[in-house]
């Protein structure tokens, strides 16, 4: 049996962390090395999918729903506007393998990632 996730240590309260929103099936935190003025972490509850294919290939429900609250976060914490990013493997810079989605928003460009 693996050992759980980051994710799910921090959901359990082992770990703190804010948890800045939460649904039934998703919840978001702030991320530890911002790479943008507003750097988010929407996780599903569940540690079912290591990444965002198993997910989209496992439950699109539960893929549509971290959008959707990917949405709800940057009209909040942004002007709306954001980017959101799922990295698939190791050489993609995925590290922790429980699936979550990247929410950046705010100045892109200023903090390197404007295309």
């Amino acid at each position: 049996m693996s050992e759980p996730s980051i994710f799910t240590r921090i959901l359990e309260g082992e770990i703190p962390s804010e948890i800045v929103a939460e649904t039934e099936n998703v919840f978001a935190i702030r991320d530890i090395a911002p790479r943008a003025p507003v750097h988010l972490l929407v996780i599903p509850k569940s540690a079912d999918y290591r990444d965002v294919v198993e997910l989209a290939a496992g439950d699109p429900a539960l893929l549509a729903e971290i959008v959707g609250l990917a949405n709800t976060l940057a009209a909040e914490h942004a002007d709306g506007d954001f980017r959101l990013v799922f990295n698939t493997g190791a050489g993609a810079g995925q590290t922790v393998f429980h699936v979550h989605a990247h929410v950046l928003a705010g100045s892109l460009t200023e903090a390197g990632l404007g295309a």
